[in-house]
């Protein structure tokens, strides 16, 4: 069970659940499992409240086990998280380690196996153009070696917003064009 702690002195991401008590991924293993809404809005959660206690990795690997929920046309009590992916990376200078989001997004889409796959993979995907928009080349570079070795094909957004108008509803299409479009 989660405690009530103090979290760290830093701003909560507007653009997700409030948390007041420290969550570990662990505490929301059973509810991630059962899936559905409560798996995602759990998932949400425990990403903010990895965020406030200055582990901004952790945080954006919950934003995709939340994404990796298909929830077809329902109505989602938040939509889904690529505002808030893009809020945490902006911060990238704040205290926690961010790692290489660039790389994390191409070796996730890359090797993704399992239940959705074309769903998660898309999404990752499209985690992958925010993170190259949003973070320095320089200090996140793509993964030029798996490209090579495995002559990886990594899709432009044309391309993707194609493959994704036949997985994912026509509004989390627009909220991703919206936000590529604000970013490029």
């Amino acid at each position: 069970m989660p405690q009530r702690s103090h979290m760290a002195d830093r701003d909560s991401c507007p653009l997700l659940p409030t948390a007041d008590v420290f969550i570990r991924p662990c505490d929301i293993s059973d509810v991630k499992k059962r899936g559905g809404p409560n798996a995602y809005l759990a998932a949400l959660t425990c990403a903010q409240s990895l965020w406030l206690q200055a582990l901004p990795a952790q945080a954006l690997l919950q934003l995709n086990h939340a994404m990796s929920h298909d929830f077809g046309e329902k109505h989602l009590p938040w939509p889904m998280p690529y505002q808030a992916l893009v809020w945490i990376m902006t911060r990238r200078h704040e205290e926690g380690f961010l790692g290489n989001p660039v790389r994390h997004f191409q070796h996730l889409a890359s090797r993704m196996s399992g239940h959705n796959k074309n769903l998660r993979i898309a999404r990752a995907w499209v985690c992958f153009h925010l993170a190259e928009r949003v973070l320095p080349s320089e200090e996140f570079p793509r993964d030029q070696r798996q490209i090579e070795k495995e002559e990886l094909k990594i899709p432009d957004t044309a391309t993707l917003f194609q493959e994704l108008m036949n997985i994912i509803s026509a509004d989390e299409i627009k909220l991703i064009k919206q936000l590529i479009g604000e970013i490029h």
